[in-house]
Parts: structure tokens; C-alpha cells; sequence
């Protein structure tokens, strides 16, 4: 099956919200066997609508649609689609009895306008809305079937799961099974190379590399007959990638670093802290957004200004005025006043400029205590934005402490 994703909505467009369906649409097809060629937005317009069904049924059996299927006069998708397939727009007398004990369960008045949700085109089989007042459907010609949802994700979601994906897993798709091995300390340019025989040598198990989040990566996918078929032939690639690039892999189950970091240190019962100046915090949420992560951190210390970094951490003042604050005589000093402080097994430290506007933006420092050893590393980041260089800057954070975990 191949598929396009049509999303509905003028608002999109404006950029007023972010399209995340077509991310969960597109990962939960591919699980499902069914290839997606193309991703379509399109405005609340008729004319455009009509067009970019025409495109999206030119080369695919399966369309999906989500959006637009609201009570306002410029919800117009469910219309437009019958208008499309030739169909007459007619009642659906079980949805206006839900409909109108939705309303009257919740107290809320119903105007006219809201009984075009209980309205669909002719032959359509219903896909029911538990969370909001608009149905989804299904239609289909024989050659050409079309899903369509409401937008908001949390109403979209629960209805492709429940209603769309069945009927997508019974159809004979084959089945798709693919690992992300995630790497550090390689580019992506350099991981490609090590791996450009088996790239360009690649039929099925296929192999890509990414970037995202400063972090390169390697996908690799099979589509077989059955899904054991297909991990083997994952798991048979997935090692002869490993024999290339099995010193940089931190990851093969598609976990974020902050995940492994929290996991490596509950195994050790290792506790960990943080003392922060150009990052304002970024670290210690990145370490605490992990769940169980209270088990292992012990603290974080933002000590922004230098009065800060010398009273909470005990950085000297002649260090300060020697060598400024950013400088790795002060990341130093500061990761060893956060073990005086803390105790803890591993205290990381940064300090640095996000700028930006100064010829040095991008500079910082990360100084390290770990198990007795103190040790510190200069950085420079290519980014120039001020979020970009704090980003990268906690990606290190998490890199340094992984590594000096590896070590032990």
C-alpha cells in the first residue's frame, strides 16, 4: 500500500500550530507496512483541497486526511471529499442522537451549525470520537479508500490507533521493522563514510544516516513477509555496522542519552550533580525530564554570576580576576566545589559564552569530577544562535559524563 498524508487546516499554514500529526501518522504506517510518499498541507479551500486530493490519488491507494471536520463554515474537508468521490452528503441518525447527547450530557447549547457533524458522504463507515463531538470516516471506491480524522491531535490519535490502524494491519502490507543506533562523538559526514560499502551495496535491510538533536544516527529498516523475518534481517545488518562503528554507538534501542546516562548510573547506584552558568539550568531539566531520574541526581547549582560561583561553589577570587570566569581554570574549580558540596560520585560543570554578538560565542568549558580524577575540556561550538550554543553545550555535558561512566 503507499500512502499520502493530507493535512487540513489555513492555521497550519500560518504557522500558528505545528503539524505533528503527519509525524505520528507517517512513524505508525511505516510499522504497519504502508509506505508514505508524500506529505500534503493544504488550507481550508475548496479549489485546493479538490487539487491536492487529485495528486495525492494520482500515485496512491490510501489517503489520509486530518482536519477540518469541525461545525464552522470553513470546515469544509468532509464536503469537499464528497464532492470528490461523487457522493451525496446525507444524515447519519446514530451520530445526531450521540451528537446531541453529547451536548445535552455536557450542558452546553447546541447551535444549527453543529449538526453538519453528524452528516457524511454517502457509503461512509463511521470511525466514532469518544474525545470531541467530530467523527472520523472511511470511504472507498474499490481502487481508491480514503481515512479522514479530526485535527486535534489528541482526538486524532486515539482514533488511528483504534479504528484506522486495524483495518490497515489486516490488509497483506508486509511488515516494516527498523532499529535506530544512535552514535557520539561522530559526525555525520564521517559516520557515512565508514559505512558508504553497505550503503551503497543496500537492497533490504535498507541503511540511512540522520542528524537530529546534534546527535548523527543510523536507521536500519527491513520490509519482509513477516515481522521475525524482518528483525533478523535488522539485527544481521545492525552487526555489521557494529563491527564499523561500535566505539561510537551508545544507543541500538532508540534511547536519548539522558535516558542511557540515568540508567548507567542506577545500575552503579552512582549519584550525580551539576553546577551551571552558561546553560541557566538546561542540564539538570534535561537529566530530570527522565523518569527515576530523582534516584541518581542529587543537586544542581545554576551559579551564574561570579558572586554566585564563589559562594555556592567556592571559586577563588583570584581565579576569577586571572583568568574571567570562562576559562577552564574556573570550570575546574567549580566542578571540585560541587564534590565538596555534594559528595556525589560525578559533578559536571560548565561555563562559557552563549552570546550572541561576541567574537567568542560558542566558547565554554565543561570541567568534570569523577571518582577522585578532576579533568576539564575546551569546546567551541559552530552555532552562533544563543539557543543552538546551549543546546550543545548540554549535549557535551551528558557526553562527558556518559564517557567517564564507559571508563569505569
Amino acid at each position: 500500500m503507499k500512502a499520502t498524508i493530507l493535512t487540513v487546516g489555513t492555521e497550519i499554514l500560518f504557522g500558528s500550530i505545528t503539524n505533528t500529526n503527519s509525524v505520528y501518522l507517517s512513524q505508525h504506517l511505516n510499522f504497519l507496512g504502508v509506505d508514505v510518499l508524500r506529505h500534503i498541507t493544504v488550507g481550508d479551500n475548496r479549489n485546493r483541497l479538490l487539487e491536492a486530493l487529485s495528486a495525492a490519488f494520482s500515485d496512491c491507494d490510501i489517503v489520509l486526511t486530518t482536519g477540518g471536520l469541525g461545525p464552522t463554515e470553513d470546515d469544509m474537508t468532509k464536503e469537499t471529499i464528497a464532492e470528490f468521490f461523487g457522493r451525496r452528503i446525507i444524515e447519519d441518525p446514530e451520530q445526531m442522537a450521540i451528537l446531541k447527547g453529547w451536548f445535552a450530557k455536557n450542558n452546553r447549547p447546541m447551535t444549527d451549525n453543529n449538526l453538519k457533524q453528524a452528516y457524511f458522504p454517502e457509503g461512509s463507515v463511521i470511525l466514532p470520537n469518544p474525545n470531541g463531538t467530530a467523527p472520523g470516516f472511511m470511504l472507498s471506491d474499490g481502487a481508491r479508500t480514503i481515512f479522514v480524522m479530526p485535527g486535534p491531535p489528541r482526538e486524532m490519535q486515539p482514533m488511528f490507533d483504534n479504528y484506522v490502524a486495524p483495518k490497515l494491519s489486516s490488509a497483506d502490507n508486509g511488515c516494516l521493522y527498523y532499529k535506530m543506533i544512535k552514535t557520539i562523538g561522530i559526525g555525520e559526514s564521517d559516520l557515512e563514510t565508514k559505512l558508504l560499502d553497505l550503503i551503497d551495496a543496500q537492497t533490504d535491510p535498507t541503511l540511512a544516516t540522520y542528524v537530529k538533536d546534534f546527535t548523527a544516527m543510523v536507521r536500519v529498516a527491513s520490509k519482509r513477509p513477516t515481522m521475525e523475518e524482518a528483525k533478523a534481517a535488522v539485527d544481521e545488518m545492525s552487526a555489521k555496522v557494529r563491527d564499523r562503528i561500535g566505539g561510537y554507538i551508545y544507543s541500538e534501542d532508540n534511547e536519548e542519552l539522558q535516558q542511557v546516562v540515568v540508567n548507567l548510573l542506577r545500575s552503579r547506584k552512582l549519584k550525580l550533580s551539576s553546577a551551571e552558568s552558561m546553560t541557566g539550568g538546561l542540564f539538570a531539566k534535561t537529566i530530570t525530564d527522565v523518569p527515576g531520574s530523582s534516584a541518581v541526581f542529587d543537586r544542581a547549582l545554576v551559579t551564574y554570576s561570579n558572586t554566585a560561583k564563589m559562594q555556592e561553589l567556592g571559586v577563588k577570587q583570584e581565579t576569577l580576576d586571572k583568568y574571567t570566569a570562562v576559562s577552564q581554570e574556573t570550570a575546574l574549580e567549580m566542578a571540585a566545589g560541587l564534590h565538596k558540596a555534594s559528595g556525589s560520585d560525578i559533578c559536571v560543570s560548565v561555563t562559557g559564552y552563549a552570546g550572541p554578538g561576541d567574537e567568542e560565542t560558542g566558547l565554554f568549558y565543561i570541567g568534570l569530577y569523577a571518582f577522585g580524577e578532576l579533568s576539564v575540556k575546551k569546546y567551541k561550538a559552530r552555532r552562533t544562535k544563543r539557543e543552538d550554543v546551549r543546546t550543545i553545550a548540554c549535549m557535551d555535558m551528558l557526553r562527558t559524563v556518559y564517557m567517564a561512566l564507559k571508563r569505569m
